[in-house]
């Protein structure tokens, strides 16, 4: 009767996933991970061929779990509310995993990055929440601007680099509010057309001072 193994990769992306929690990519080495599930580094081998592709593979169940977690983030059917659960899904993301999160935007060798259809699955429901915000024609450019206020926001808080004072979470609250106003797509036609806009508005209402924006805002977007 054969020996059953000793290990999984189950067990071995469990013990990557811990080494990297508490100690950061320089631990997450094929010795370190051998010794936290039992086995020698030469019997590591046997399950995972080199460090690149155990990194891979960390890396890859880091990415589905973000996945997971923003999948069950946007679902209010409100673009603007299911953006702002994205970012805050993902700043608690960040602060109970720090290295993790920071794997996430780390440029990483071919051989240990994970596929780039993996790291699409993942940006999905940011496209979608976009898209509906923004509209199609800018979806990947809002989704690049998201992503790229989120990452740098949440690096920087992480590495404690804001030191001007003043609460960091209503800084973060503030950006997104502003985020997610300036992606309105009735305020991207209104900044892109504005003589289309001011006309439109004028007809719609003969005292623009008694205008309320808000209401012009929901006609324009019913055009």
């Amino acid at each position: 009767m054969p020996t059953p193994p000793r290990t999984s990769r189950e067990a071995i992306v469990a013990a990557g996933r811990a080494i990297l929690a508490h100690e950061g990519m320089p631990g997450l080495t094929m010795q370190r991970v051998g010794a936290e599930v039992g086995v020698r580094a030469p019997s590591l081998y046997k399950h995972v061929p080199s460090r690149s592709a155990l990194i891979r593979l960390v890396a890859e169940d880091v990415v589905t779990e973000v996945q997971g977690l923003l999948e069950g983030a946007a679902t209010t059917g409100d673009p603007g509310e299911d953006l702002r659960g994205l970012a805050v899904t993902l700043r608690e993301f960040a602060c109970r995993d720090p290295h993790g999160f920071d794997l996430l935007f780390t440029p990483l060798p071919a051989d240990a990055a994970p596929d780039v259809s993996t790291f699409a699955a993942a940006a999905g429901p940011v496209l979608r929440v976009v898209e509906e915000l923004a509209g199609p024609d800018h979806a990947l450019d809002a989704a690049r601007t998201v992503t790229a206020w989120a990452s740098g926001f949440l690096r920087m808080e992480l590495a404690g680099a804001f030191q001007l004072g003043g609460d960091v979470s209503q800084a973060f609250e503030f950006g997104l509010d502003t985020l997610i106003s300036a992606l309105d797509r009735r305020v991207i036609t209104a900044r892109q057309h504005p003589r289309r806009f001011a006309q439109r508005t004028a007809s719609l209402h003969a005292d623009v001072a008694a205008t309320n924006v808000a209401e012009v805002l929901d006609i324009l977007d019913s055009e």
